[in-house]
């Protein structure tokens, strides 16, 4: 089976060594399972918050999550000094993200069921849960990519980020439906708080899938040994919360990569706020939900059919900096299209073209380039990028689409 798979897997991604092979299809049920739950968050993160605090103020969540976003990542850059992060990528998904979204759950039912009455309480607890999601997708995926990028060398990197990308869109095509469409459209639940226990349920499976990944990958795998990297210290260096944003200013090239996913955030985030609030608009409780579950889906089916169809080749051919420069030239052609066309519908694929253009060819390229970096700066720089410097940009887009 395992050497069925390689073969239909050279075709599209590369040519692997068997052990490789196994670690990197390890390494992606992870991030399956991480993608899935994910895009299982963001529909209700979107369908709560309007119904909690508007669709309205989607914008003013976003400068909210950056502002939590501060303390969020000095705490997570703390237990990157403190902990491994094969241990923190095994733990944080269950024991904060599980444990709070059961007692969440344990609100929106009784919210959803009018036991409680909406108040200044329920919105603030509406800006909170948009945050809590948003951290999710900026800490634990950057966690995953961080340890990643440790233990894969550049070769290695150029064909087992694209299969590793190709298999967590599974997560994201199945997890939407099965979590939230299911209850909704065929067991006709009433409620979100079903699907939130269902996350709860994957969220506790991470932590034996990720042991179970570091006992069978043997630990010279999990070592940082690839050739681009420098001799391990004996002593280990705590850089803390600060060396992530000094590097980040002071190379020019984590400049350059923060820039490139800028470009990206600022423009997705005005287009993303538009479809949400359309949607708001022609939807409301779990058929809002279920619409971006839909949406959700759809997103990663073509970004599944885009890796499959080989896009990942562009940069093998042409190098990473033209894959990079693929992705200014469709938003050109999409911000025309934005200005022109005013319908759910086309911003609803729009918004799915964009997000699979980013996980298809974007998102692998910019993970490429933190492999010959320093240890340093694929933790704690990329932190600062994918977090701090992710909410920046979103911020960004949200002070645009305040305006009047």
């Amino acid at each position: 089976m395992t050497k069925l798979l390689m073969s239909l897997c050279k075709v599209v991604f590369g040519e692997f060594e068997e052990k490789e092979f196994k670690k990197f299809l390890r390494l992606g049920s992870v991030l399956l399972m991480i993608i899935g739950i994910y895009w299982t968050m963001r529909p209700l993160k979107d369908s709560l918050f309007i119904q909690l605090a508007g669709g309205e103020n989607i914008p003013w969540a976003k400068t909210v999550s950056l502002i939590l976003m501060i303390p969020t990542v000095a705490f997570y850059t703390k237990l990157l000094d403190m902990f491994p992060k094969i241990k923190l990528l095994g733990k944080l998904p269950s024991l904060i993200y599980g444990s709070v979204i059961l007692v969440y759950a344990a609100f929106i039912w009784a919210f959803q069921s009018e036991m409680i009455a909406p108040s200044f309480l329920t919105v603030a607890l509406g800006y909170f849960w948009y945050f809590f999601i948003e951290s999710f997708g900026s800490l634990i995926v950057a966690l995953f990519w961080a340890f990643l990028a440790e233990i894969t060398n550049v070769e290695a990197s150029k064909k087992g980020f694209p299969l590793i990308y190709a298999l967590a869109q599974f997560g994201g095509i199945t997890f939407p439906y099965i979590l939230i469409q299911l209850p909704v459209n065929v067991f006709h639940v009433k409620t979100s708080a079903v699907s939130m226990l269902l996350i709860v349920v994957m969220l506790f499976l991470i932590n034996p899938l990720v042991k179970y990944v570091a006992r069978k990958t043997p630990k010279e795998e999990l070592s940082a040994q690839s050739i681009e990297e420098k001799p391990k210290e004996t002593k280990k260096k705590k850089t803390g919360f600060m060396e992530g944003l000094k590097l980040l200013f002071t190379t020019p090239y984590l400049a350059g990569i923060f820039f490139s996913l800028a470009f990206f955030e600022i423009l997705t985030t005005i287009f993303d706020f538009n479809f949400k609030y359309e949607a708001g608009q022609v939807y409301s409780g779990t058929a809002l939900a279920s619409y971006l579950a839909t949406y959700s889906s759809v997103v990663n089916t073509v970004s599944f059919i885009f890796l499959i169809l080989g896009i990942n080749k562009i940069s093998k051919r042409f190098g990473i900096t033209i894959s990079l420069a693929i992705v200014p030239i469709f938003f050109g052609l999409a911000i025309l299209g934005f200005l022109t066309i005013q319908s759910l519908n086309f911003l609803f694929w729009l918004m799915v073209c964009s997000k699979a253009i980013n996980y298809a060819l974007n998102g692998p390229s910019l993970k490429q380039l933190y492999v010959p970096t320093s240890p340093e700066a694929k933790s704690k720089a990329q932190a600062w990028i994918e977090t701090f410097g992710s909410r920046v940009s979103k911020e960004g887009g949200s002070g645009l689409n305040l305006l009047p």
